[in-house]
This record gives structure tokens, sequence and C-alpha cells, in this order.
């Protein structure tokens, strides 16, 4: 099955689980387990809350959101106009945070890495800041004879 849709929002909280509930109706056709469903879900959630919080400061502003899918796998770009980043390398490491006197744990990059199939961010400073993430549905399950 081959699929695709694209979906911009503001970058306010209200639109974080409209858009991983968005995301998570665009997969169904590829039948993820509940599993991966919540996997899909929860690096969506990270992704738009970074562009919210990070990106925008919580100012507002717009985010992208592009997915496709090829035949098992739902491939997704998550995308703000907001500050960049100075230093992805950084940015990844597990506990790295730029807010560090707010309840910011730093593990976003993190838990989008370990629950996605593919990981991959590009940024530019002052231009904004792309997410890249694919996961492919049903890749641990033996298919039946």
């Amino acid at each position: 099955m081959n699929n695709h849709m694209r979906l911009e929002c503001e970058a306010i909280s209200e639109n974080e689980i409209f858009a991983r509930n968005a995301v998570a109706l665009f997969v169904l056709p590829l039948e993820p387990d509940l599993t991966e469903l919540s996997d899909i879900k929860t690096a969506v959630s990270e992704a738009v809350t970074n562009c919210i919080v990070h990106a925008y400061g919580g100012q507002g502003g717009t985010i992208a959101i592009e997915c496709s899918l090829e035949e098992r796998t739902i491939h997704i770009k998550i995308a703000d106009n907001g500050k960049g980043i100075a230093d992805v390398e950084e940015a990844m490491q597990p506990f790295f945070t730029t807010l560090p006197g707010e309840e910011r744990s730093g593990m976003g990059f993190t838990i989008m890495q370990t629950f996605m199939s593919d990981f991959k961010v590009e940024s530019v400073l002052g231009k904004g800041t792309t997410v890249f993430m694919s996961k492919t549905i049903g890749a641990g399950k033996k298919e039946n004879a």
C-alpha cells in the first residue's frame, strides 16, 4: 500500500494530541499492533512537543507533518520554522536540555530514536528543524505459513 498525507497545524499544546492521533489513524491500514501504534504516537508527541516548546518557545508558529505509507513502513516528517538547533549531535544526547530550569527530561530525541525503526534530525539555526522517522510495521513478527 502506498499513501501520503500532509497536515499543518499551529504550534500549540492542544494540537499535540490531534497530531499524534491523526498519524495513528493514517497508519491503521498497515494493521499495527498496540505496541507499534503506541510507539508511533509517542514519537510524534515528542516531536510536536519539541516544536512547541523549543522551536517556538510556546509563542506559536506552524508545524508541518507529512506521512507516507510504503509497503509495511510509515515514514513521518515533522518540521518547524523555529529557531533551529545549534548542535544537533549534542541535542540528541540523553538528558540534554536547553531548558534546565523547567520540568524537561532531555529525553525527547532518545525516545523518538528508540521507538522508531529509523530516525534523523536536520536543523538550521534561525530556519527550523525537521525530524524524519520511520517505523516498519510487523518487523518483529513471523509471517504465517
